[in-house]
């Protein structure tokens, strides 16, 4: 039996860069934050590297950031949120700056920016050389801690959304406590904030915390709201391979900076010239796919960057050094793992999904700004300013009246299941994909939903799996051997609840 606690304004679920940034913003509405782990764990923002993508510099423009943004997204970016996000870049660095993140500064005490790949400017602003996240997210958690308009509760998770019976959602169904054995408390709100984060967890090889299954999409879809490019999952190219479970990440920046690809016997894997590393994530991750399966392997070598390795990227160089490895003297072995969804629940830039009520903001959503293949740093960019966004548009919303009908508790896999479909996902539904291995993924979610039906993981999974097998095509992150090329039009999917796949240009 669960109890009912009424929330007289936004309830956001997940404590990461979006929804922090939307919990500050919807002041002065009484806000309530709902996480799984304590503030900092368990929490992509944390970890991210390479910093917050903007147009900082006198040479650099809105305009141009776009424009690479469009250039990376392979056909399927949105040009009305790509404007917006690109536009409110410098405001959003200065916001978070002003809340206490330590910006790298340059000489002149401007914000000192770096290259990155697929970039035709540097424009990455970064903390401590590769420490971004954390250090951003910690100072919205300061200001979220200090802020009177905030709760934060600390144990919380999603289990199902709250709808009444013209589908409007008014509320979730949360378990607070060990999981599986809490207790499940029916949080009514007038609007619900989705921010959990991607499905990196899916994947046995990921750069992400293993806790993020893409549940919060999948509850968002089983009460009827729209998915978009749900098959669309950037894999990261230098992901550190010393056999941890997640993968330390070897930032972007280190190639910036002159590090390069090769494989066991220092041979350039995408060619020598001195920008070849810099191409899109998703052309460098195949590459270093395809030099690990053909027995070549695939290192980072950085000793191109000397003693400077330990100061201006010390997250990568304590990484290396755990594991027994000196990456100013040996090459670092790499694999491309899962570091991004591009796809997600399909919103607006102010979070507006297809549902009343609900909101999606970060990586859980799909604005259209990534399109087919997320330009390096534009994530935690979006996470601030359209959660700044979405924090004022949800601290509008007023409450909805009559019943509410609370959906079934999803339920968790076990250890054992969960380890086959992270196992499955990332043998079939990886850097390179075809029909058959596709299919033999849709294959186990089945098998495994006979066991536990209804489990928000399985259900994420299926629908990046049926989309890519869906989508015979190649284009951005999401590469069919069987179907290598890109289509003439480049078409979203956009999924609903039947589950339906609808092409829509």
């Amino acid at each position: 039996m669960s109890r009912i606690v009424h929330h007289d304004g936004p309830l956001i679920i997940g404590g990461g860069l979006a929804g922090l940034s939307a919990a500050l913003e919807a002041a002065p509405r009484k806000v309530l934050v709902i996480t799984p782990a304590p503030l900092l764990e368990a929490c992509s923002s944390a970890w991210a590297q390479g910093g917050v993508a903007a147009a900082l510099s006198k040479d650099d423009a809105p305009a141009l950031h776009a424009a690479d943004t469009t250039a990376a997204g392979a056909g399927l970016v949105e040009a009305g949120a790509t404007d917006i996000l690109t536009g409110d870049g410098r405001a959003t660095v200065e916001w978070l700056a002003s809340l206490g993140a330590p910006f790298d500064r340059d000489a002149a005490g401007g914000f000192a920016v770096s290259l990155e790949a697929a970039h035709s400017q540097a424009r990455v602003a970064r903390v401590g050389g590769d420490g971004a996240g954390r250090a951003i997210l910690s100072a919205l958690i300061a200001a979220v801690r200090a802020a009177p308009h905030i709760e934060v509760q600390e144990d919380g998770r999603l289990r199902g959304l709250i709808q009444d019976a013209s589908g409007r959602v008014r509320g979730a169904l949360i378990e607070r406590g060990a999981p599986g054995s809490g207790r499940l408390i029916e949080v009514l709100a007038p609007a619900v904030v989705l921010a959990t984060g991607g499905a990196g967890g899916l994947f046995a090889y990921t750069t992400t915390p293993a806790a993020l299954l893409g549940e919060g999409m999948a509850a968002a879809y089983r009460a009827g709201a729209d998915i978009l490019d749900p098959e669309f999952v950037q894999f990261h190219p230098t992901a550190i391979d010393v056999g941890l479970d997640p993968m330390p990440l070897a930032t972007e920046a280190l190639r910036g900076e002159g590090a390069r690809l090769v494989d066991r016997e220092g041979r350039f894997l995408l060619g020598e010239a001195a920008d070849a590393d810099l191409q899109a994530r998703d052309v460098v991750a195949r590459a270093v796919h395809a030099a690990r399966a053909a027995g070549r392997g695939a290192f980072l070598d950085c000793r191109v960057l000397g003693a400077h390795l330990a100061e201006e990227f010390p997250a990568v160089f304590a990484a290396c050094m755990r594991a027994g490895l000196d990456p100013r003297e040996t090459p670092i072995p790499v694999a491309a793992a899962a570091h991004y969804h591009m796809g997600g629940i399909a919103a607006g830039t102010d979070g507006r999904t297809s549902l009343p009520g609900l909101f999606a903001v970060g990586e859980c959503a799909a604005t259209g700004v990534h399109g087919a293949n997320r330009l390096a740093s534009n994530s935690l960019l979006e996470a601030a300013a359209f959660g700044r966004r979405t924090g004022r548009a949800a601290a509008a919303e007023t409450s909805g009246v009559g019943a509410v009908i609370a959906p079934p508790v999803a339920q968790d896999l076990s250890p054992g299941a969960l380890q086959t479909l992270r196992q499955t996902m990332s043998r079939c539904v990886g850097v390179v994909r075809d029909a058959a291995g596709l299919t033999e993924a849709l294959a186990v979610i089945a098998e495994l939903d006979k066991t536990t039906p209804g489990a928000l993981p399985l259900a994420a999974a299926r629908l990046i799996a049926e989309a890519a097998l869906a989508r015979r095509e190649s284009r951005g992150g999401h590469f069919r051997s069987d179907y290598p090329d890109a289509a003439t039009v480049a078409k979203h999917t956009r999924v609903h609840a039947d589950p339906v796949l609808v092409a829509a240009a």
